[in-house]
């Protein structure tokens, strides 16, 4: 019986990320408000009743494509849990650190920076979506935060920058909207971004002796 149930929650999950990903796809190319759940039921080769059972309406399956966007899958584990955060804050040095948060940080803005530009033009457009997101700290700024902690009490940080400002910094140069400055509307490769990135928080960040 435990193997029928297996086979069951595994038929669930895939069919879950299937909306999800043809919900992104569409929300992406077409807008938020312009795609409607029986056009992602139509590309995610469902029922458009799965969707409603699944996510009950439109604005949640919005909330849950960008939860999955910004962790990488439809795991329970928050960003600063996450494998490649731990290297951030377990590195022996600054320099390790912030190769590793710039590194990481790009494999998710890769994948989140459209999306969150997509949102942004959704929740103009349909204001009732900022209720998806209660005011609260920034997420983002929080893991920026943290980052900032943990790499300036690093051998190899510079000396006298205040961790708020270190995480303002991160904060900025690290955000999906210079990441689309640069690699959509100005076409660079990402591997480009990240070196340029890297070097330009090193200058700020790290001891240059």
């Amino acid at each position: 019986m435990s193997g029928v149930k297996g086979a069951r929650s595994r038929r669930a999950a895939e069919t879950r990320r299937r909306i999800i990903t043809a919900a992104t796809e569409l929300f992406l190319a077409d807008g938020y408000g312009a795609t409607t759940l029986q056009q992602v039921a139509d590309r995610a080769g469902v029922a458009v009743q799965t969707i409603y059972f699944t996510f009950r309406n439109k604005q949640t399956l919005l909330k849950e494509l960008v939860d999955v966007a910004i962790a990488g899958d439809d795991g329970p584990l928050a960003t600063m849990e996450r494998p490649w955060f731990a290297r951030v804050t377990d590195a022996p040095d600054a320099r390790e650190a912030l190769a590793a948060l710039v590194t990481g940080s790009r494999a998710v803005l890769e994948r989140v920076a459209a999306v969150t530009d997509m949102v942004s033009a959704a929740t103009a457009a349909h204001p009732e979506l900022r209720e998806l997101w209660p005011d609260q700290e920034d997420p983002r700024h929080a893991v920026h935060a943290a980052a900032a902690k943990a790499l300036m009490g690093k051998p190899g940080a510079v000396t006298g920058l205040d961790v708020d400002r270190a995480a303002d910094i991160l904060y900025a140069l690290l955000s999906p909207e210079m990441f689309l400055i640069l690699t959509r509307d100005r076409a660079w490769p990402p591997a480009a971004w990240e070196r340029w990135v890297k070097e330009t928080l090193a200058a700020q960040l790290l001891d240059r002796g």
